[in-house]
């Protein structure tokens, strides 16, 4: 019996809030929550991603659901390990007709190096041949399409779920970059906390971004030259003070003032990225404009705010969701590419 005998090529954007797995011939595989539940009485897995997500708030005492990922990094080594391993399983079924496996993964730009370290020693436990590692800006950018090798200066700001990454890229490289512990996890904190302050409403993680998703904004919608009608939601939850289940509408509004802070934490990453660009480079960004990817791009109006706060022309990328995965995947269609723009450019 002969095997059938290939290299599998997958980029993966291995995220706080979600994970992504590109192939280099099919595209994005996987696309799962970063959630896993286990038994704690007999150590047993339950599940990963979306049915684990279910599970938040929701588990009994012996069960824990655990996000391995917090802010950009892995928090629990052993939890992250177990859950790539059981998405690796659910792409690549037959690992044994791999004879050659290349992984590029995606991290923010200012881990440390031990941290980089604990991501590509989890990806190596899976049995992979070559493990590269790619700044997440740097990897939206080649998802988005950008030209990243020219001189010509380009802009990019990946806000995801744990980390919000700003970086300006030319000539192969990132010249100048700013990576913050501010993203859809603090948005998310912040519109607890405000149910909490302004309606004595205690609300969980999973319905505070339900409400972020649906009607969150930055800036309010306009119809035409005049503000429309704020959008209105229902949040459930339990009063504070009597302690009984509760039932509240929100508006858009009310959102929009619950993610003032994280929003301008985001923005004077921004501020302090564009400040620290060379004058020639700053110069192309006037003519270029700024990309955004990640999940927060998709909060309505951001674009239109840091449109008013920078001068700039801000475009969200058609593939804002996925931009980071695809980036990692494509990087692998040339391998010298690939070691010459991964930061740590060592095969394992």
């Amino acid at each position: 019996m002969f095997l059938n005998l290939f290299t599998q090529d997958l980029g993966i954007d291995l995220g706080t809030a979600n994970t992504l797995i590109y192939s280099k011939n099919k595209g994005i595989i996987l696309n799962e929550p970063s959630v896993i539940a286990v038994d704690e009485a007999n150590r047993k897995i339950l599940a990963t991603g979306r049915e684990a997500k279910e599970m938040i708030g929701r588990a009994p005492a012996h069960i824990r659901v655990v996000r391995p990922l917090q802010e950009g990094v892995i928090s629990d080594y052993e939890m992250t390990q177990t859950m790539l391993k059981d998405f690796l399983k659910k792409v690549i079924p037959e690992r044994s007709l791999v004879t050659k496996t290349r992984v590029v993964v995606g991290v923010p730009s200012g881990v440390t190096e031990v941290e980089k370290r604990a991501v590509e020693d989890t990806v190596r436990q899976m049995g992979v041949n070559e493990v590269y590692v790619l700044d997440e800006p740097f990897a939206a950018a080649l998802g988005v399409g950008l030209d990243v090798s020219g001189p010509r200066g380009c802009m990019i700001a990946d806000i995801g779920g744990g980390t919000s990454d700003i970086a300006i890229i030319a000539l192969g490289g990132i010249v100048n970059s700013t990576s913050i512990r501010t993203a859809g996890d603090k948005m998310d904190e912040a519109i607890v906390a405000y149910m909490r302050k302004n309606y004595n409403l205690l609300i969980g993680d999973t319905m505070a971004e339900n409400l972020k998703k649906e009607i969150g904004c930055v800036l309010p919608d306009y119809e035409g030259d005049e503000p429309g009608e704020p959008l209105t939601m229902e949040a459930k939850g339990r009063d504070v003070l009597s302690g009984l289940p509760k039932t509240v509408t929100v508006s858009s509004v009310d959102i929009m003032r619950a993610l003032e802070e994280p929003i301008g934490m985001i923005m004077d990453g921004i501020r302090a990225t564009l400040e620290n660009a060379p004058p020639e480079l700053a110069a192309d960004i006037v003519n270029s404009g700024m990309y955004l990817a990640g999940g927060g791009a998709l909060l309505r109006g951001l674009d239109r705010h840091i449109e008013n706060e920078t001068g700039m022309k801000v475009t969200i990328a058609e593939n804002a969701l996925e931009a980071v995965a695809e980036g990692t995947g494509r990087s692998l269609q040339d391998l010298e590419t690939v070691k010459y723009y991964s930061k740590r450019p060592k095969k394992y």
